[in-house]
């Protein structure tokens, strides 16, 4: 319900079944006293910050609403947060928290702005007398530079969340819940629910940037089949290109034919193809040297312009770059001829990799008109190079002991450390201290303001716009676009830094500083129509490192160039939840880190964490050591069982993705989403929930042989081992130390579910699918059990005929419902029920069968050899 008053304006949005309780958001605040610490406007407007009021001038916005003492807020992104998935909010001694919405290339700075903007939070609100919790959601739909503020003023009984915006509009919506859940399928109705994955997607990606030749490229592919450990997808950086132009292959590297060769040997032993593409767009450097993207791209008009009308030029891999204007007319025409034709030419790629997208560039906004365009020369020294060497290694690594190898174990021992079979607690305070980022604070408010020359003053208040000719559009006021009055809180400084500068030019009028936000998504909807044009029929396959709210429905994404740190294995469960949140699931870290030297302990932990998150692809950088999961023997067999384990999941995974892109249900989920009762599950980000029935509790330190995980439930619920399926004994508080030596992930199930399986993992996940099925249940305690899954062919797009099979056990029977057209060749041969009391019979169809197992330790019945159709149902029963 949407309250307001008149005068001074203010409003605040109550339940419509609670108008008298506490509001959900609520702007009558502006008689909390000032917060002298809080940055404010360097101009005359200063004294404006005194109170937390409504303010509406050009280029500034300002509006805060009130919060609970306490309160829980979650999202805000992306950022990787040191005070975990729980924002800060400044009670308890907390400095609070300074969101800025600035999309950046950064490689995953702590507290910071990174790759994505996503002006949305998830509040949920307990309640200690009724013990009963409920969660809502806000959402700020603006592309405008600003900073969101989460803080507790001196002297107040409440917090407070602010909004500081240059330009945009105060575009709010609010969602109910009253569940963590319900608000994100709320919000994905509003931005649009995530794309439909390809079931190959699922498999195990490979990627290593610095791999000189398509025949090194080829030996990872030989090197993985010959240790056995599964591959689905593999992967290209920028070597392959020639120049690192976009669209383009090295002809002695990576000869057009033989990229073509292999790319078909791939697809004839069912595994796939990704090649990078990188924002910008090389500036063709003279008459003679021609450069048909470039070409193509000034006949149709579709390249950023200067506010001189000339084209803006930036500065990434090739050298000297122009990029794509999203609101131009031809924009979509010239990206989907451009994939077309490198596909044509030999990449015939299966998807594609966006990098670079937010967008970057090397130059402090415009490199200028006047720029030398033959001039290639990096301002930096490239990864791996002399100069720039890699000598760094995980936390506690020691390469003078263990030699630069990254290996941990000489003889079957540890080399480093406390010693072997030694916990160590380290919390959260201590990686930060690990890292050195002690004295981290949020990005230094005080900005330069002095215009390079480059840059010129328009008046852009009421139309910030630039004609097609270049001419300023607007003729109020002087206004410096690349440094507006209000200097959010970058953390690049400037908001031009090392990205587009904020007033370059779109089509139609539009200016950087209004549209930066929106760059990543609009090349990433262009690229899905392209290869929608391109693989008529099938679903399109993207992953994209910038990303703003409705991304989900075109992109998957990867969390950027973290590093090879235990801390960052860490932050990769915190990313990942975050990202279900803003409706874009499909989302995963670069295993084993991206940045420095990885060993092969953290690997090993890590190739495990990874195959229980959505995306699954290892990638590092050029220069570091060689971090392919074949080359040490504990990785690979660490990565063959977790790759096993992810497969046999498939059928799970499909289903809550399908469900994601049809209801916009979140895959992967904090443990208080679930369990929205239980305050000790607030903060818990170091486990996580696949679905509603499989809990993950990782290692994350290095050296030790236990993990302490939690069980939500209070008892209430039974988890049962994934390889043992014994009951796990909890002691009172619901935490237990579990069994955890190298090469094991802690993985449980809840009681109450029922999860299709495929019974044979497989090498590749068309061979998976094409075999058989078995199912597994396990019961509470009054014999209840339930679960669905969800089957198509995997790969069409819109799906096409589908079958949806739906479990139920009660004490002395399950019975198998179906329904839709699709014809399910494989069979169900085995089901597994724990949680029954010893059977003398056992009857499937209503016929009596023999080929049954029962274990009374597990309380375990096991029916063999069932070869039943799941196509029309089935019915099994036990006395």
């Amino acid at each position: 319900m949407f309250n307001y008053e008149s005068s001074p304006f203010a409003f605040w949005i109550t339940r419509n079944s609670e108008p008298n309780a506490q509001p959900l958001f609520d702007t009558r605040i502006t008689s909390l006293p000032p917060t002298p610490t809080l940055p404010v406007i360097p101009d005359d407007d200063s004294t404006a910050l005194d109170s937390f009021q409504m303010i509406f001038e050009d280029r500034y916005l300002q509006l805060a609403s009130a919060l609970p003492l306490g309160t829980h807020i979650y999202g805000l992104g992306e950022v990787l947060s040191s005070s975990g998935i729980r924002r800060d909010i400044g009670t308890n001694g907390g400095k609070g928290t300074i969101m800025p919405m600035w999309a950046r290339d950064a490689p995953d700075p702590i507290d910071e702005n990174i790759y994505g903007a996503h002006p949305m939070y998830l509040e949920h609100r307990y309640n200690a007398a009724s013990k009963r919790s409920q969660s809502h959601g806000v959402f700020l739909f603006s592309s405008a530079a600003s900073d969101i503020l989460l803080l507790t003023p001196p002297s107040s009984n409440v917090s407070l969340i602010e909004y500081r915006m240059v330009g945009g509009t105060l575009d709010f919506y609010f969602f109910s819940g009253p569940t963590p859940q319900k608000v994100i399928e709320q919000y994905g109705e509003l931005v649009g629910l995530p794309a439909w994955q390809p079931a190959w997607a699922f498999g195990f990606h490979l990627c290593r940037w610095g791999e000189k030749t398509i025949n090194g490229t080829i030996r990872h592919l030989e090197k993985m089949r010959e240790a056995n450990i599964p591959l689905e997808v593999m992967w290209n950086d920028i070597d392959l290109y020639d120049a690192y132009r976009d669209f383009t292959v090295d002809p002695v590297s990576f000869p057009a034919e033989e990229v073509r060769a292999f790319v078909r040997e791939l697809a004839s032993n069912h595994q796939y193809y990704i090649p990078i593409v990188d924002a910008a767009i090389p500036a063709q450097t003279s008459s003679a040297d021609v450069y048909d993207p470039y070409t193509r791209g000034v006949e149709l008009d579709v390249f950023m312009k200067n506010w001189d009308g000339a084209e803006y030029i930036g500065q990434v891999w090739p050298g000297y770059t122009v990029y794509p204007d999203w609101f131009a007319e031809n924009a979509q025409k010239y990206w989907t001829e451009a994939l077309s034709n490198w596909s044509n030419s030999g990449v015939e790629f299966s998807g594609i990799w966006l990098d670079m997208n937010e967008a970057a560039s090397f130059c402090d906004g415009s490199c200028g008109t006047d720029a030398d365009l033959s001039d290639t020369t990096l301002p930096f020294i490239i990864p791996g190079e002399p100069g720039n060497l890699i000598f760094r290694y995980p936390e506690g690594y020691n390469p003078d002991i263990s030699g630069p190898s990254g290996n941990v174990t000489i003889n079957g021992s540890l080399t480093y450390g406390v010693g072997a079979n030694t916990t160590v607690s380290i919390e959260r305070k201590d990686i930060v201290h690990m890292l050195g980022w002690d004295a981290v604070q949020v990005a230094p408010h005080a900005i330069d303001h002095e215009e390079s020359s480059d840059e010129t003053t328009v008046g852009p208040v009421k139309n910030p716009m630039l004609t097609k000719d270049g001419h300023s559009a607007a003729d109020e006021g002087d206004l410096n676009l690349n440094a507006p009055p209000y200097a959010i809180h970058n953390g690049n400084g400037r908001l031009s830094h090392l990205i587009l500068a904020t007033n370059a030019a779109h089509a139609g009028g539009f200016i950087e500083l209004d549209t930066h936000n929106l760059w990543g998504l609009m090349e990433e909807k262009a690229t899905y129509h392209a290869l929608k044009h391109i693989r008529p029929g099938k679903r399109p396959f993207i992953i994209g490192r910038s990303t703003f709210p409705s991304a989900g429905k075109y992109t998957g994404h990867w969390l950027g160039d973290n590093f090879s740190k235990w801390a960052f294995m860490y932050y990769s469960i915190q990313g990942v939840l975050q990202f279900q949140l803003f409706q874009i699931p499909f989302v995963g870290a670069d295993t084993c880190g991206f940045n420095d030297n990885v060993n092969e302990e953290l690997c090993n932990r890590w190739m495990q964490l990874s195959a229980f998150l959505p995306f699954y692809r290892n990638h590092n950088q050029r220069g570091a050591i060689s971090q392919e999961p074949y080359r040490w023997d504990s990785v690979a067999d660490a990565s063959r069982k977790a790759i096993s384990v992810r497969y046999s999941m498939l059928p799970y995974w499909y289903t809550l993705f399908a469900n994601a892109s049809l209801f916009g249900t979140p895959p992967v989920r904090a443990l208080f989403w679930e369990f929205p009762d239980e305050p000790e599950l607030f903060e818990v980000d170091r486990q996580y929930l696949i679905g509603s029935d499989i809990l993950i509790t990782p290692v994350l330190l290095p050296n030790v042989s236990t993990v302490q995980g939690i069980f939500p439930g209070r008892g209430r619920v039974t988890w049962r081992d994934w390889y043992t399926h014994d009951a796990i004994e909890v002691p009172a508080g619901g935490i237990a130390t579990l069994s955890a030596p190298l090469g094991h992930i802690n993985i449980h199930v809840r009681d109450g579910s029922a999860i299709l399986l495929h019974a044979q993992p497989a090498y590749t996940i068309t061979e998976t699918r094409q075999g058989p099925y078995s199912l597994l249940v396990s019961q509470a305690d009054n014999g209840y059990a339930f679960g669905t899954a969800y089957i198509d062919d995997g790969e069409s797009l819109p799906p096409t005929d589908s079958k949806t099979l739906e479990f139920r056990a009660t004490k002395h029977s399950l019975k198998i419902l179906a329904r839709g057209s699709f014809n399910v060749k494989e069979r169900l041969e085995t089901v597994t029920i724990l949680g029954v009391a010893e059977p003398t019979t056992v009857t499937v169809q209503g016929k009596q069968v023999r080929s049954w197992d029962f274990i009374g330790a597990r309380k375990k019945l096991v029916l063999h050899d069932l070869g039943l159709s799941l196509n029309d149902g089935a019915s099994i029963s036990w006395k």
